[in-house]
């Protein structure tokens, strides 16, 4: 015990001097952090970018925890009583906080990161791209942070050491028995990565898969949750996407064409159909201005078939321009020309006249000409 604390508490027992010592230095490290952290989110208020106020909120709990190790750390060197009981309990401790630190800041730049990638613009792919790395690798990054942080906490409790130099014996076993009930866990984990490196879907793309249609909502390591046009939540495992066949509508840009089917009577005049549809695609907001064509895909006896290509910025916006093209030409049809609404014709026939059966005199004729 300092010279000082001797002559000043000696009326106290040892372990009330080290308990009150540990308690102050822990009360002005506290304070000092608060004190600290209320200035620093002053500046990063001050300032234009939300990037800093990320880093400060991510770091202010696990820093206010490691400043408090520290203070008993420094207190430990002073007492020796102390310091005997903090070597085991430290050794158990201290890779906890280490690795929430290090996972706080982790998080705090990736959060930075994606929030510099804006995915509010129209043609957002690239953006899109790096937030889907970022989230992924992120996750794998924790992920590996926590086993590492798990390993060493273990290894500090002398029981659970020893357990595991026995096992070391029998690891050949075990690992196959291991690998052969983690194995559609590891598949997917490992689907993960490789979707993070060769990226055949990414956050936002729209696609069509298991006969639904909807967007890549989140990417995890081991599944992938695709939102429904109707709202639901479509739960996929990440192996689904390299194994099997599925459609990306915006794999490559979010601008999409489209079709819109139209069945018309074979007399009907096209030039006016297709200058209302071009009047239509012009005056509608949807319409990104690359296409708007009309073409007679197929003739039947009773109806043509005419087939308009529409281009949008992406695949919800096609969607409401293709309901919206369609529903005006029918309405515009039904007024102005009704006699294009198909509609199926019965040529009138003459009605046959049916003979009777044969008079006798016609049956007596029959006979004798057979005769």
């Amino acid at each position: 015990m300092p010279d000082f604390l001797a002559v000043h508490l000696s009326f106290l027992p040892i372990w009330a001097v080290i308990a009150l010592v540990a308690a102050a230095a822990v009360a002005i490290v506290l304070v000092l952090h608060y004190l600290g952290f209320c200035l620093l989110k002053r500046l990063a208020r001050g300032t234009e970018s939300h990037s800093d106020n990320i880093v400060v909120r991510k770091l202010e709990r696990p820093s206010r925890w490691a400043v408090g190790m520290l203070a008993i750390v420094a207190v430990a060197a002073i007492f020796p009583a102390l310091g005997a009981i903090w070597e085991g309990i430290g050794a158990f401790v201290m890779p906890f906080f280490i690795g929430w630190t290090v996972i706080a800041v982790l998080h705090a730049l990736v959060e930075v990161m994606i929030l510099r990638n804006d995915d509010s613009m129209a043609d957002n792919r690239a953006a899109r791209r790096r937030r889907t790395k970022l989230a992924i690798f992120n996750r794998i990054a924790t992920f590996i942070i926590v086993f590492v942080v798990f390993g060493l906490m273990l290894l500090a409790i002398p029981g659970v050491r020893d357990i595991g130099v026995t096992l070391v014996a029998s690891a050949g076993l075990a690992g196959l028995a291991v690998g052969a009930a983690a194995q559609p866990a590891l598949k997917s984990l490992i689907a993960g990565i490789q979707m993070a490196l060769t990226e055949p879907v990414i956050v936002g793309d729209a696609v069509v898969i298991a006969d639904e249609w909807g967007w890549i909502e989140e990417i995890r390591t081991t599944y992938v949750v695709v939102k429904v046009w109707d709202e639901r939540r479509l739960v996929v495992p990440t192996s689904k996407f390299l194994d099997e066949t599925f459609q990306n509508w915006t794999k490559t840009t979010a601008q999409l064409l489209g079709t819109i089917m139209l069945y018309v009577d074979p007399a009907t005049r096209l030039d006016p159909i297709r200058r209302q549809f071009e009047k239509l695609v012009e005056s509608n907001a949807r319409w990104d201005g690359r296409v708007k064509h009309m073409q007679v895909t197929e003739l039947t006896r009773d109806a043509i078939e005419v087939r308009f290509l529409v281009t949008a910025k992406d695949s919800p916006t096609l969607y409401d321009l293709r309901c919206d093209i369609r529903e005006a030409l029918i309405q515009w049809l039904a007024r102005e020309m009704p006699e294009a609404i198909v509609r199926s014709r019965i040529a009138p026939v003459a009605p046959v006249e049916i003979a009777g059966p044969p008079s006798g005199e016609v049956l007596h004729q029959m006979g004798t000409t057979n005769a």
